[in-house]
């Protein structure tokens, strides 16, 4: 769950690398950075925290010169969280500097790490991204494409990721389509990003997706295409319908929004609430299906929860006994709304379920006479492998818990899911075209046993 961009062939292209990481700021929050080159020189700047508090001053922009860059946010899976694994990672290759952006999370790892290790590769980083680049540095192969197509053959799991050289860039994309990976133009200028969200903020035109086993250069020479793998089995990741994407974005060439709203929708028919008053939703990520679980059953929707959108992911507990005031801090009810109502409340997805706990409690302090909780996604029973940090199967309570014991758990009167089937269906695509195994324990590649077990075996101590 990264947000990915890459500019080709602009003055300016670290500036729009910065405001489109902006517009991909959802897609992960723990780091940022941006490498740029003018040909000669590789230039970086990366650090822990928001595109905001990484980039805080103009001259940083001003220093990353070149007609060439890309940009990363973060949010780790596979490596942890330090500074030694934030990207785009910057490597000194003997065709000169390399770097590189990935979203996704590689599957057999272990294998990989240990053959690398045998043959003598000293690691910079934590990160499953890096054993691209030393596979790259091993390849006999003549062009940095074909390198790099040698190598993506090697590797198993989700990865869309950019590549910086000092000519150009290269895009790619598993077999797959586990992560989505767009191109758009600016004039004379090429851009690569996760989502066509970033091309909006910037003014460029949205083209195409990158297709899943497609790697796409572009240089002074133009740009050109090449074959990784057949695409036999497409695989996109429905969650980013489901959540992670944001609604105004195209992913896997169609329109998150219209799918959100038919998720809405679709859980309406499957779920209905007879005798409630008003539907809210849990802001911001679940705003589009709730509005079209409400026009599909006719009832209001109302804005029933404020979301301070000022609270960072490292807010600290200070105290055990204050657990509950993260909830607080984030979420505020609107009494006048909630008072004397039966509501329906529209979650995309449960994961542990004490979030939602602790929001039950607030709605019924502010005078919720019953409370519906209508979920547009099925139960998540089963880990992402994928590039989702879901937690084990015993941390997710959909795999601990029936129905109804989330029910009580969660202090609701009643509580229903989306089935697989409406989800999967709320997309013009092939519903054999989706990964659906954190829901359904159908995993599209094995994981191997090792990484499945552990997926930060080589962790390193951070010394503060």
């Amino acid at each position: 769950m990264c947000g990915i961009i890459g500019v080709h062939n602009s003055p300016e292209a670290s500036v729009l690398c910065y405001l489109g990481m902006y517009a991909l700021q959802h897609r992960g929050q723990e780091s940022a950075g941006i490498v740029s080159t003018d040909g000669k020189v590789a230039y970086r700047h990366h650090g822990m925290g928001l595109v905001a508090d990484v980039f805080s001053d103009r001259e940083i922009l001003e220093k990353l010169d070149g007609s060439t860059a890309i940009g990363h946010n973060r949010y780790s899976t596979t490596g942890g969280s330090h500074i030694a694994n934030v990207q785009p990672l910057l490597f000194n290759y003997r065709e000169g500097k390399l770097a590189i952006s990935h979203n996704g999370n590689l599957v057999n790892i272990s294998q990989i790490r240990e053959q690398l290790v045998e043959n003598g590769a000293l690691f910079q980083t934590t990160s499953d991204t890096e054993m691209i680049v030393h596979l790259i540095a091993r390849s006999r192969q003549q062009t940095l494409a074909e390198k790099t197509v040698e190598s993506l053959r090697q590797v198993q799991g989700a990865y869309s990721l950019l590549i910086l050289t000092q000519d150009g860039l290269i895009a790619a994309r598993d077999p797959y389509g586990f992560r989505p990976l767009c191109m758009g133009r600016l004039g004379e200028t090429t851009i690569f990003a996760s989502e066509s969200c970033a091309f909006d903020l910037i003014g460029a035109e949205y083209v195409r997706d990158i297709e899943p086993g497609e790697l796409v250069l572009v240089n002074t020479d133009g740009l050109a295409s090449y074959q990784i793998a057949e695409s036999t089995q497409r695989r996109h990741c429905i969650f980013e319908y489901v959540y992670f994407s944001r609604p105004d974005s195209r992913i896997y060439s169609d329109n998150v929004d219209k799918t959100r709203r038919k998720l809405g929708k679709n859980l309406a028919k499957e779920a209905p609430c007879p005798g409630a008053d008003i539907v809210i939703s849990v802001p911001d990520s679940s705003n589009t299906a709730a509005l079209g679980y409400a026009r599909e059953s006719g009832l209001r929707f109302e804005i029933g929860l404020i979301r301070n959108h000022y609270v960072g992911r490292s807010f600290i507990h200070p105290t055990q006994s204050m657990r509950d005031m993260a909830v607080k801090i984030k979420f505020n009810t609107v009494e006048g709304v909630l008072n004397g109502k039966k509501v329906v409340v529209v979650e995309d997805s449960i994961v542990r379920g004490t979030t939602l706990k602790a929001l039950t409690k607030l709605l019924r302090d502010s005078g919720a006479e019953e409370v519906h909780i209508r979920v547009s996604s099925p139960p998540i029973k089963h880990p992402c492998f994928y590039g989702l940090d879901f937690p084990d199967e015993q941390d997710l309570i959909a795999n601990t818990m029936t129905i109804d014991e989330m029910r009580d758990f969660l202090g609701v009167d009643s509580l229903q899911y989306l089935s697989i089937r409406g989800m999967i269906s709320a997309s013009d695509l092939e519903p054999d075209d989706f990964c659906a195994a954190c829901f359904s324990g159908d995993y599209p590649i094995t994981v191997e046993e090792e990484d499945a077990r552990d997926k930060t075996r080589y962790e390193m101590e951070e010394v503060v």
